[in-house]
């Protein structure tokens, strides 16, 4: 476990000590010098001072000859704090992250410092800064916009504070989340086959309503939707792909689409949105105008309103590939245990997805209407099963 070293009052061998003692995750672990080498990050040497310390003063004793085991009564970790700086709330993506997050981090003993970037880039640095004042030792970002990243990983990499990027990469940070060119072959895929059964494969025109600006990687969703969509159909020259950009939101996406409309007479839409507020945006458009029946779409993520439309009957959201942001929230707080503790970063943490369809979102999601029911008091909370709570997935 490092500390932070920035008061001149702090005397650093006991820091030091400090760390090999927190090396050890239980009274009953025993660790070899090169173990607790590997989780400090100290040099050899240094490592077995500090051990031969330890040991003379009573607070870790030998095992076996060079093996090692704290006292019981001496083991007493730190707790380890966490900064999180979630995207904002505007969508049930965000919300879910952090709901699981800080379930996750109370259940870990861990302390949670939440700020939120807002979706502006520039409270996205602010927090930045914020972070790094409460002294945290990691840092779990989500943030949107990829040209600020480089700016915002730079403060931490100066701070020395390890970095988790959710879903954007960020310079120096582990990356953890989609899949993006696969998950966009899953759904890309899927809007293929179904203008192969329904429309004979017939496409008039692609439109992929993506999000600038979260830039290079998440594109690559597009991309894969694309690719996707090719491998199933053979479509002709005047089939015509449209990139529109809706920035994630529904507002936005509902207008471009809007406007595209007002000049498109294609008959056969296939619709590939960068997530569920943009799919859902896109579908209003075409309802507006009662050209519905003209489109097929697909999202991403399988948020809670986009799978509520897959249950809608005949509705043209067609599918949706899920991400599943309710269980990001372990994963991303053993990722960060991991790291504190001294092993090695992965570059990349990819999370695994699924096609939602409106065949399949009762089997995924069976407690969405129950979920529904409670929150609208319509059900006793202690009416529903005991089990009733979590997710078949």
């Amino acid at each position: 476990m490092k500390h932070s070293s920035r008061s001149r009052y702090l005397v650093k061998s006991l820091l030091h000590a400090s760390d090999v003692l927190g090396s050890f995750h239980s009274k009953s672990e025993v660790l070899r010098l090169r173990d607790v080498v590997e989780r400090t990050g100290f040099n050899k040497g240094m490592c077995f001072r500090l051990l031969y310390t330890l040991h003379t003063c009573g607070f870790i004793e030998k095992v076996g000859g060079n093996q090692y085991r704290i006292m019981s009564e001496t083991l007493r970790k730190r707790r380890y704090r966490i900064g999180y700086a979630s995207q904002g709330q505007a969508s049930s993506f965000p919300r879910e992250v952090r709901t699981g997050l800080i379930k996750a981090a109370r259940e870990a003993d861990v302390e949670l410092v939440i700020v939120d970037n807002r979706y502006d880039p520039k409270i996205a640095l602010r927090s930045a800064a914020q972070l790094i004042r409460e002294e945290v030792d990691l840092v779990i970002e989500f943030q949107t916009n990829e040209s600020i990243a480089p700016a915002i990983a730079a403060k931490y990499l100066e701070a020395g504070i390890p970095i988790i990027a959710i879903d954007v990469p960020h310079p120096g940070a582990t990356f953890f989340g989609a899949n993006n060119y696969e998950a966009g072959l899953i759904g890309g895929r899927h809007l293929g086959r179904w203008a192969a059964r329904h429309w004979h494969g017939v496409v008039d025109e692609i439109l992929l309503i993506e999000l600038a600006r979260a830039g290079s990687v998440p594109q690559a969703r597009m991309r894969g939707m694309l690719a996707g969509i090719h491998e199933v159909l053979t479509l002709p020259d005047s089939c015509r792909v449209l990139h529109l950009d809706g920035d994630g939101q529904f507002g936005q996406s509902l207008d471009c689409v809007r406007t595209h409309l007002r000049h498109s007479r294609a008959k056969h839409f296939l619709v590939g949105a960068a997530n569920d507020p943009s799919a859902l945006g896109a579908l209003r458009a075409f309802q507006e105008v009662g050209r519905a029946a003209d489109c097929a779409v697909v999202g991403h993520n399988a948020e809670p309103e986009g799978r509520a439309e897959l249950r809608e009957e005949g509705t043209r959201l067609v599918g949706s590939v899920a991400y599943f942001p309710e269980k990001y929230g372990p994963s991303l707080i053993r990722l960060a245990l991991e790291i504190l503790d001294g092993k090695s970063a992965p570059s990349a943490v990819f999370i695994k997805h699924q096609l939602i369809t409106p065949d399949n979102v009762d089997h995924y999601y069976p407690n969405d209407k129950l979920l529904e029911l409670i929150e609208t008091e319509a059900v006793p909370a202690g009416s529903l099963p005991p089990d009733s709570s979590s997710q078949s997935q």
